[in-house]
């Protein structure tokens, strides 16, 4: 029995995912270049769990064929923007239209043409196209932000372009050569970056006042290693340059560290949040943590920040930290104590290994574009905020990258697969590296990478895992030569998602790594309990997988 979605999510998958409804190769080395001196790999304990019989290869052809086909029915586009408007997170009235909404930069009339030419009147009728209010806060109606090209969607409620979901669905579409919906993913967060004001956590009205964590670079010179057109890079500079501003400027600074934080620009419960995230008994996201406040004691934070348990009312901070978490894409985790909420006040490692690696591509870019003054400008960022990072988020006690708290000024001891970023990157020595794989047997489990070593009934904690993380550890440990315990990490996962695969027939947004199953509702208590199917960056992660073992193979 497929018991890892909800009636409603499977419902919509079958009908809006599956089409029931109406010089450049010298960027590719350098992106996944490994240090000039690797460190010998470490001798680790032993890991809990035994690898299971590698998947046929009947299995994996059917996989790869399922993987083929999701890039198209996964794919929204104008052509079919009823499709793409339907949004399962917020339910319109019986009879009501679809808003539309194209930013006031926009022209209007150009978008409204060419959606005529495009798109059947039947259901055009059904479309309503609005200009974009000044302040997100004036939106009345929620709705889709216009897109000038396709996208792939991740799947199931999620029927949108998400920011980092599709930094990984890029790299799934490269590896199957899918060039062109690469290009046209970094096309659309250039777009955005011009008319909607930064890379947003996706295109409906209600993620306006946040993004997701940034990596437009490493998309766009994704594309630049297959096609070596430098006129199109050129042409990605501006938008580059606003979205590092975004991060690199108030609100989005991390006290006086030099570092950056998350930091949603909006206020109040999320609306989709409040829409959606209900439980059996119909209790929302935050009903659920105000009875935790109520019912468990809380050292992580001060709770009186969050909750005011006289009035059993959570505050007004404790929302900024909810949408704040939701930016970071780490929604929910005790990460930053319980519900995320903290996080407001901390630097965090893989949103700072990201800005790292973003200016470490930025002095690329530039070099591409023979601009010596502006390589060395950007260079220089990257080395300061390297330097940054190791003062503040380097614990070496613990042998871990840690995420530190500017408001106590104390990293938190929590052991996340986040710490793994720094060696995707290439910011960690080798000692640090060392000390780094010492500690995988506190995330390793039979399934693969666990999110963290903590279970708590958030789906980014123990004993779930998700295809990013195992992507961005994977290719750590690869860089710096541990390549028994990357391929030993990388055939766990695609065991579980193969295994899963050939049981139910879809792939899924998570599994529990632990019993390598992916029926994961009964163990998450907060946040959507939904497991959805689909799924693009799953679907990714499995295609970067196998080419990283068969690339070891070939080696």
């Amino acid at each position: 029995m497929l018991e890892k979605a909800t009636f409603r999510g499977i419902l919509f998958f079958l009908v809006t995912t599956l089409g029931l409804a109406g010089g450049p190769e010298r960027v590719a080395r350098a992106a996944a270049q490994a240090p000039a001196t690797p460190p010998a790999p470490a001798t680790l304990p032993a890991v809990r769990g035994v690898e299971a019989e590698p998947p046929s290869p009947r299995l994996l052809g059917e996989v790869r064929a399922y993987i083929k086909k999701a890039w198209t029915t996964l794919e929204r586009s104008n052509r079919d923007i009823l499709a793409a408007a339907r949004d399962p997170k917020l339910r319109l009235p019986p009879g009501s239209r679809f808003p539309v909404y194209v930013a006031a930069s926009e022209d209007r009339a150009r978008v409204e043409r060419g959606l005529r030419e495009q798109v059947a009147a039947a259901d055009l009728e059904q479309i309503e196209l609005r200009v974009l209010p000044e302040r997100p806060s004036e939106v009345a109606e929620h709705g889709l932000l216009y897109l000038p090209r396709p996208y792939v969607v991740p799947g199931g409620r999620f029927n949108e372009m998400y920011g980092w979901d599709s930094y990984f669905i890029q790299v799934g579409l490269l590896h199957d050569g899918e060039v062109e919906r690469a290009r046209d993913l970094a096309d659309n967060f250039v777009y955005q970056i011009e008319h909607y004001g930064t890379l947003l956590n996706a295109n409906r009205t209600y993620y306006l006042t946040r993004s997701q964590p940034p990596f437009l670079t490493r998309m766009v010179l994704g594309v630049f290693a297959k096609t070596g057109d430098r006129e199109w890079l050129r042409s990605t500079w501006p938008a580059i340059e606003k979205y590092h501003r975004f991060w690199t400027t108030a609100p989005h600074l991390a006290g006086d560290t030099g570092l950056s934080r998350y930091y949603d620009l909006g206020e109040g419960p999320a609306p989709e949040v409040v829409a959606d995230e209900r439980d059996a008994a119909g209790r929302t996201h935050y009903d659920r943590a105000k009875e935790y406040y109520r019912t468990h004691e809380v050292d992580a934070y001060e709770v009186d920040l969050f909750y005011d348990g006289k009035a059993d009312r959570l505050t007004d901070l404790f929302y900024k930290g909810d949408r704040s978490m939701r930016e970071s894409g780490f929604d929910p985790s005790s990460r930053f104590g319980p519900f995320n909420v903290d996080i407001v006040h901390y630097a965090p490692v893989c949103l700072n290994t990201l800005l790292f690696r973003m200016e470490e591509d930025a002095a690329e870019i530039r070099r591409l574009l023979a601009d010596p003054a502006g390589e060395r400008e950007w260079a220089a960022r990257a080395a300061a905020r390297r330097e940054r990072m190791l003062r503040h988020l380097w614990d070496a006690e613990a042998g871990q990258f840690l995420d530190y708290s500017f408001r106590t000024g104390r990293r938190r001891r929590y052991p996340f697969a986040t710490t793994f970023y720094p060696l995707w990157a290439g910011i960690a020595s080798r000692a640090q590296a060392e000390a780094v794989v010492a500690n995988l047997p506190l995330l390793e489990a039979p399934g693969g990478l666990l999110t963290s070593a903590e279970e708590t009934g958030n789906q980014w904690d123990a004993p779930f895992g998700w295809a990013p993380l195992q992507m961005i550890a994977v290719e750590g440990l690869r860089r710096y030569a541990y390549r028994e315990h990357a391929d030993r990490l990388a055939r766990k996962f695609l065991g579980t998602v193969a295994k899963e695969f050939e049981e139910h027939g879809v792939i899924v947004e998570k599994y529990d790594l632990r019993r390598r199953e992916s029926d994961v509702s009964a163990g998450i208590r907060f946040g959507y309990s939904s497991n959805e199917v689909g799924f693009g960056w799953t679907n990714a992660a499995v295609l970067d997988l196998l080419a990283g073992l068969e690339g070891a193979q070939a080696r």
